[in-house]
């Protein structure tokens, strides 16, 4: 990929992007620059990925193609916007994560008619996998920013409208996964294995299913009707599974996150 990306911030989730798309060398670290008011900050990340962080914002902002917003939304946007619109290209792209700044406030900051996208990224940047949800005003398109954005896993782009459901969602995903792998070598344990053990079926039980269930292609009800015989071990587990409330029990995290998100978003 040809183009030069600027980000503005140097945090954790922009390095995590950084990471990504360096090591599958979506980027060559010499096409991308980070500024960042902590100077410690950027020494690492030139050290760590050899990306440019040694010349001034303006040089960078006026050679980028896409320009990465990375900040914290309490952060002085209407300072960064008036740098972009003064030195960086009418066509330079702000991709922005900003958590809870809507494409209307972007536009406002960076430019009315200036390509802006917004992104919710993904947290599973070094693996491959994990969706990130992206919206695109009128002036942007997919094809300014799609290879950026594969190059630290998938994406799926959406109505703004979506982006709070998707952040609760999606986003929060890994941490639902996490927490049920967690308890389950729990009850492996509880059960009577050895804690490494239980560990690795667990982890082999939900990889394999996920395998089972894309190369099958069937509903989870099919799977588990062919998994359980009546009167068997499998059917008690499960009747106990359904007594804790389990599916509600998470429809109403996953709510309570995707409420969460769109009270940051209003502040």
């Amino acid at each position: 990929m040809e183009k030069q990306i600027h980000f503005i911030g140097g945090g954790q989730m922009a390095e995590a992007i950084i990471r990504a798309v360096v090591t599958n060398q979506t980027i060559s670290a010499d096409r991308i620059s980070v500024m960042d008011i902590n100077e410690a900050r950027l020494q690492f990340l030139s050290q760590t990925y050899g990306v440019n962080t040694d010349s001034s914002q303006e040089k960078f902002l006026a050679e980028a193609d896409l320009i990465v917003i990375a900040v914290r939304p309490q952060d002085n946007l209407a300072a960064l916007g008036q740098a972009v619109q003064q030195f960086a290209a009418p066509t330079a792209a702000i991709v922005s994560i900003v958590a809870g700044v809507t494409m209307d406030k972007l536009a406002g900051f960076f430019g009315e008619e200036r390509p802006i996208i917004r992104v919710i990224p993904n947290t599973l940047t070094d693996t491959g996998y994990g969706y990130s949800g992206v919206a695109l005003n009128a002036y942007a398109t997919q094809d300014q920013v799609d290879g950026f954005l594969h190059g630290f896993g998938k994406v799926q782009y959406l109505d703004e409208s979506l982006i709070d459901i998707f952040t609760g969602y999606g986003v929060a995903g890994p941490n639902y996964i996490y927490y049920f792998i967690e308890s389950l070598a729990d009850a492996g344990v509880l059960a009577g294995l050895p804690r490494e053990q239980a560990w690795n079926v667990a982890l082999e039980n939900v990889t394999g299913a996920v395998v089972m269930l894309k190369q099958t292609g069937l509903h989870p009800r099919q799977l588990l009707d062919i998994n359980n015989s009546p009167g068997g071990v499998g059917i008690h587990g499960l009747y106990e599974l359904n007594n804790s409330d389990f599916a509600a029990g998470l429809q109403r995290s996953v709510l309570a996150a995707v409420k969460r998100t769109t009270e940051l978003g209003a502040k």
